[in-house]
C-alpha cells in the first residue's frame, strides 16, 4: 500500500517537473539570439515564423494552465513573456 501510493506521488512529481522544464527550455529558445544581438557579436534577427510560432505555443500552454489552475506554470510563462518583451524592447527601441 505505501510503495504503490509513494509511486504515485513520484509519478505525479516527475510529470509536473517536466512540465516546468519543458516550460522553461522553451522560454529560452530566443535567448541566444536575443543576447547576440544586444552584445553585437551577430546582426542576425531570430526568423519572424520561429517567433510566432513559439508565441502561439506559449499562448496554448498559458490557456492551459489558466484551465487547469496551475499557478507555478502560469508564474513561468507570464515571467518568460515578460522577460521576452522587455529584451526585445532593449534590443530595438535602442
Amino acid at each position: 500500500m505505501l510503495y504503490v501510493e509513494f509511486k504515485n506521488s513520484i509519478r505525479g512529481i516527475s510529470i509536473e517537473g517536466i512540465n516546468w522544464t519543458a516550460l522553461l527550455t522553451l522560454q529560452a529558445v530566443l535567448l541566444p539570439s536575443l543576447f547576440g544581438l544586444m552584445s553585437g557579436l551577430t546582426d542576425d534577427v531570430p526568423p519572424i515564423d520561429i517567433v510566432l510560432i513559439l508565441y502561439a505555443a506559449m499562448g496554448l500552454l498559458y490557456i492551459k494552465a489558466i484551465l487547469e489552475k496551475n499557478v507555478i506554470s502560469l508564474i513561468i510563462i507570464g515571467a518568460g513573456f515578460i522577460g521576452q518583451s522587455v529584451l526585445m524592447a532593449l534590443i530595438f527601441f535602442k
